[in-house]
C-alpha cells in the first residue's frame, strides 16, 4: 500500500482545479447563446463616449474645411480669370501655328482625299485579329473565334489582379485615414491649450488698456483746454496781422509781382494773373513735343514685346505638341510589351496549374477535421 505525500496531494489539487477551470471555460466558450446575445455595458459606454468625441472632432473639422473652402473659392475666382486670359492667348497662338505649319498633307483625314489612296490601301483581311473585320465587311463570321479560351483566361486573371489591387488600395486608404485622424486630434488639443493661454493674456491686456485709456483721456482733456486758450490768442494776433497786411499789401498797392504764388515759381494767383509770357508758351510746346516722342517710343517697345511673347507662345505650343506625340508612341510601345508579358505569364500559370493537379492527388478525410476545436484555447 502506497502512502500519499503532501506534495502529491498538492499536485492532485492543482490538477483538479485546472480541469475544473477548463470545463467552465469550455461551457462559456462553446455556449453560442451567451457568446452572441450577452452584452458588455462598459464597452457600450466607451463606444458611446468615443462616438461623441468623434462627432465633436468631425464638426470642428467641417468648420475648418468650410473656412478653407471659402478662401479657396476666392483664389479659384482669381485663377479662373487668369486662366481665361491665358486660354485666349493660347488659342490665338494655336490658330496662328495651325495656319502656318499644319498643312493639309499633315492632317489626319487627308487619306480621304489622297489621290494615291488606292496604292497605299491594305488588303481586305490580314488575320482574324484585324480590327477592320467589321460585320458589314463579311470577312469574319460567328464561330470563327480561335482565341476564345486564351482571351477568357486572360480576362479572368486580369479581373483577379484588379480585385487584389482594389483590396490593397482600400487597406492603404484606411491606414492613411487613421493616421490623419490621430494627427488631427493631437493638433486640436494643442490649439485648445494655445487658445486658453491667449485668452488669459487678452484679459490681462484689456485691463492694462483700460487703465491707460483713462489716463490718456485725462491728459487729452487738459491739453484740449490749453489748446483752446492758445487758439483764441492766436486768432486775435492773426486778425491784427491780417488788417496790417491788407493796409500795406500788394493788392491795395497794385504791385506787378502780386500774381506770384508762395507755393513756388510754377504757381500763380488766379485772380491776379494777367496771362502767360512768350517764353512760357514756347516751353510748353517743347514739353508737348517731347511727350509725343516718348509716347511713340513706348508704343514701339510694347509692340516689340508683344511680338516676342507671341513667338514664345508659338514655340511652346510646338514643343508641347511634339512631346504629346512622343508620349503616345511610348505608351503604345509600353502597352505592346505589357501584352506580351501578360501572355507569357498566363502560359506559365497554366503549366503550373496542370503540374499541381498532377502532383496533389490526396484528399482530406473526416478524421482530419475532427482533431480541431477540442479545447477552449
Amino acid at each position: 500500500m502506497e502512502l500519499a505525500q503532501p506534495r502529491d496531494l498538492g499536485q492532485d489539487l492543482a490538477l483538479g482545479k485546472r480541469r475544473h477551470n477548463e470545463l467552465c471555460r469550455q461551457k462559456r466558450v462553446f455556449n453560442a447563446r451567451n457568446r452572441i446575445v450577452g452584452g458588455d455595458t462598459e464597452a457600450w459606454d466607451i463606444q458611446v463616449r468615443d462616438q461623441k468625441i468623434k462627432e465633436a472632432t468631425e464638426k470642428a473639422r467641417h468648420e475648418t474645411f468650410a473656412a478653407e473652402m471659402r478662401h479657396n473659392d476666392k483664389i479659384t475666382c482669381i485663377l479662373e480669370g487668369r486662366e481665361r486670359r491665358d486660354k485666349r492667348s493660347l488659342c490665338k497662338a494655336i490658330n496662328d501655328f495651325q495656319q502656318s505649319f499644319q498643312r493639309p498633307e499633315t492632317r489626319r483625314e487627308f487619306d480621304l482625299s489622297d489621290p494615291l489612296a488606292l496604292k497605299k490601301d491594305l488588303p481586305a483581311r490580314q488575320s482574324d485579329n484585324d480590327i477592320r473585320n467589321t460585320i458589314s465587311g463579311m470577312q469574319k463570321f460567328m464561330g470563327e473565334d480561335l482565341n476564345f479560351r486564351e482571351r477568357k483566361k486572360f480576362q479572368e486573371e486580369q479581373n483577379r489582379e484588379w480585385s487584389l489591387q482594389q483590396q490593397r488600395e482600400w487597406e492603404d486608404a484606411r491606414a492613411h485615414q487613421r493616421c490623419a485622424e490621430d494627427l488631427y486630434l493631437k493638433t486640436r488639443l494643442q490649439f485648445d491649450e494655445t487658445a486658453k493661454h491667449l485668452q488669459n493674456l487678452e484679459s490681462a491686456t484689456r485691463k492694462a488698456v483700460c487703465v491707460a485709456v483713462k489716463e490718456f483721456n485725462k491728459s487729452q482733456a487738459t491739453e484740449s483746454l490749453e489748446r483752446k486758450i492758445q487758439e483764441k490768442k492766436q486768432e486775435q494776433e492773426d486778425n491784427v496781422a491780417e488788417i496790417s497786411n491788407l493796409l500795406h499789401g500788394d493788392l491795395l498797392s497794385e504791385n506787378p509781382q502780386q500774381a506770384a504764388s508762395s507755393f513756388g515759381p510754377h504757381r500763380v494767383v488766379p485772380d491776379r494773373w494777367k496771362g502767360m509770357t512768350q517764353e512760357q508758351l514756347e516751353q510748353i510746346r517743347l514739353v508737348q513735343k517731347q511727350q509725343i516722342q516718348e509716347k511713340l517710343r513706348l508704343q514701339e517697345e510694347e509692340r516689340q514685346r508683344d511680338m516676342d511673347w507671341d513667338r514664345r507662345r508659338v514655340q511652346m505650343a510646338r514643343a508641347v505638341l511634339l512631346l504629346e506625340r512622343q508620349q503616345r508612341r511610348q505608351q503604345r510601345d509600353l502597352r505592346r510589351a505589357l501584352d506580351c508579358n501578360n501572355l507569357s505569364l498566363a502560359k506559365e500559370q497554366r503549366l503550373q496549374k496542370k503540374h499541381m493537379e498532377e502532383i496533389c492527388t490526396n484528399e482530406p478525410t473526416e478524421d482530419y477535421f475532427t482533431q480541431f476545436n477540442t479545447r477552449s484555447r
